[in-house]
């Protein structure tokens, strides 16, 4: 196992290689994602493919949620030593849309456009491998790039921390009045958009919401009232 890690040209890709995972069946592409020397080496020692997470910076077993795990069935260096093919037996699905592969946005290359059909295509499958709240963070993510005359979310983020502050405030605001006064309907509505100005809030400053899970699962078992004075100095 060390011979193959070490055959890795490491230090030429800043620590992470690409690693494409591909249907040992079908031979279809099936994910890009990236590893580091340790994710490759557990990939290897368990038979299953773990992935380096460069928005959550840290490793992570495909499926490890969903359970669309991907077993092992062959490995290949390209010549460059510096990217992987993984042949993998898929389980369930690859994309955290909910669909087969990631590759599924097809363009048109006589329009140079995405195909109609596919282009706003995302489907937020319960099964899928991370969620709704996990696949909004990365479409924010992916805002941080875009046009601000386009985008409300790239406005934000063009505004600044204390413009995002001041939104979720005002969210929490309108959601406490709307709990106190308003309909179902309307609490849920406040809700998702105070969701929405939290996340872009930890968006902004690249905090995953996964840390913000394994931070209530570490207080699980543990009463509010002690957690809230071990807080106090």
């Amino acid at each position: 196992m060390q011979e193959i890690l070490e055959q890795i040209l490491w230090d030429k890709c800043g620590g992470l290689i690409p690693a494409i995972a591909q249907d040992h069946k079908t031979q279809e592409v099936l994910m890009l994602g990236f590893m580091d020397k340790e994710a490759l080496e557990l990939s290897l020692k368990s038979g299953f493919v773990h992935y380096y997470s460069r928005s959550k910076r840290r490793i992570w077993k495909k499926g490890e949620q969903s359970g669309h795990a991907q077993k092992i069935i062959s490995l290949a260096l390209d010549c460059d030593k510096d990217s992987i093919l993984i042949s993998v037996e898929q389980q369930g699905v690859a994309c955290h849309t909910g669909e087969k592969s990631c590759f599924f946005n097809i363009i048109n290359t006589k329009e140079g456009k995405l195909d109609s059909n596919m282009e706003s295509k995302i489907n937020f499958n319960a099964s899928a491998v991370y969620g709704v709240v996990d696949v909004l963070y990365h479409t924010l993510l992916e805002r941080k790039g875009a046009d601000p005359k386009t985008s409300y979310t790239a406005k934000l983020y063009c505004k600044g921390e204390n413009t995002i502050a001041k939104k979720i405030v005002e969210e929490a605001a309108e959601l406490g009045f709307a709990i106190k006064d308003n309909t179902r309907e309307e609490i849920i509505y406040e809700a998702a958009d105070l969701l929405y100005h939290s996340l872009v809030g930890l968006a902004y400053k690249d905090i995953s919401p996964d840390l913000v899970k394994q931070e209530i699962l570490r207080r699980f078992g543990l009463s509010g009232i002690d957690e809230k004075n071990a807080r106090v100095d």
